[in-house]
């Protein structure tokens, strides 16, 4: 891997992070407060997975799906917050080439393939809702893996293709990322070298595995809402709206966030703002994801419960 060649033929060997270098008076509170989101997300999304594993009773498609959305949220937030963690004390926050190349490709990785599997948990809503005696069929061990599988596969696609192309770029300088972590767009404007062909693949990946499990997940919901209305009593509207509010509310959190952080203008807004806004995308969604569901969802809390009693917890344990 060979690293950015600099205008002077000199190599660039490392990347300097400008995030947060505006408010060097505010670093312990920084440090607190990513350490406490870092932890409630590693914890959170933990119980979930745990909680799911312990329950026989939730070895289903949906909550095979939400087990590795949370495993998904764990890896994802681990590419960034360790590296934050360090830099934040940190008069020069730095990151090496092969450490930015090494986290755009994990970052890539784990948020296409998120996106791509809450489409596939719309899908699963969109059949236990709209083709409930079809479900068993439609929705099988063998199809969920199989889903799951394609989730990945068209993550690590993506991350490869771009990571790849992102290394054969020629970098102008400075070696200086305005922002906390190494993104497919940040290194673009570093290149002096020619990017229409990165560009062009950045701007297909955004249709392909931005766009299109949005759509699909939109369409999903609007045949999910459309049979939900039609139900003649209104419990049983409340009870079918129930099994999927969790998961429509992770999805407006996840797609409304990242449409916000990649489809925005780039002038217009200062490097606080950008990274406010990062953060949200980045950062708190993966927290939100599994006090979302620990909320809005009758059956993980009930697992939950029953997860801190066999640990040892108090049996009346809120949730």
């Amino acid at each position: 891997m060979t690293p950015f060649k600099m205008n002077n033929q000199t190599f660039v060997t490392e990347f300097i992070f400008l995030g947060f270098s505006n408010h060097s008076n505010l670093q312990g509170l920084f440090f607190l407060v990513f350490l406490v989101i870092y932890l409630t997300t590693l914890l959170g999304n933990t119980l979930i997975i745990m909680a799911i594993r312990a329950s026989p009773a939730l070895h289903t498609p949906m909550y095979y799906f939400l087990s590795n959305l949370s495993f998904l949220d764990i890896c994802y937030t681990s590419t960034t917050m360790p590296v934050m963690l360090v830099n934040v004390f940190q008069e020069k926050k730095t990151i090496s080439y092969e450490g930015c190349l090494s986290q755009l490709f994990f970052f890539v990785t784990f948020a296409g393939t998120e996106g791509v599997l809450l489409a596939a948990m719309a899908y699963d809503r969109y059949v236990a809702i709209c083709r409930p005696l079809q479900y068993p069929v439609l929705m099988s061990m063998k199809v969920s893996v199989c889903l799951m599988t394609g989730s990945w596969l068209c993550g690590l696609a993506n991350s490869v293709t771009h990571t790849a192309l992102t290394a054969t770029l020629t970098l102008c300088g400075p070696n200086q990322i305005s922002h906390f972590l190494c993104d497919v767009p940040l290194l673009l404007k570093l290149s002096c070298s020619d990017t229409s062909v990165n560009k062009s693949v950045l701007h297909m990946a955004s249709a392909t595995i931005g766009l299109s499990p949005c759509v699909f997940t939109a369409v999903s919901y609007a045949l999910i809402i459309s049979a939900i209305l039609r139900i003649s009593s209104a419990e049983g509207r409340i009870k079918a709206f129930s099994t999927c509010a969790s998961h429509l509310t992770v999805v407006v959190v996840f797609f409304g966030t990242a449409n916000f952080n990649y489809d925005r203008p780039d002038v217009g807004y200062s490097l606080d703002v950008d990274i406010l806004i990062s953060m949200l995308f980045c950062v708190v969604t993966p927290m939100l994801n599994p006090i979302i569901y620990s909320l809005r969802n009758k059956e993980i809390k009930v697992a939950l419960k029953k997860l801190a009693g066999k640990h040892g917890f108090s049996s009346e344990i809120r949730i």
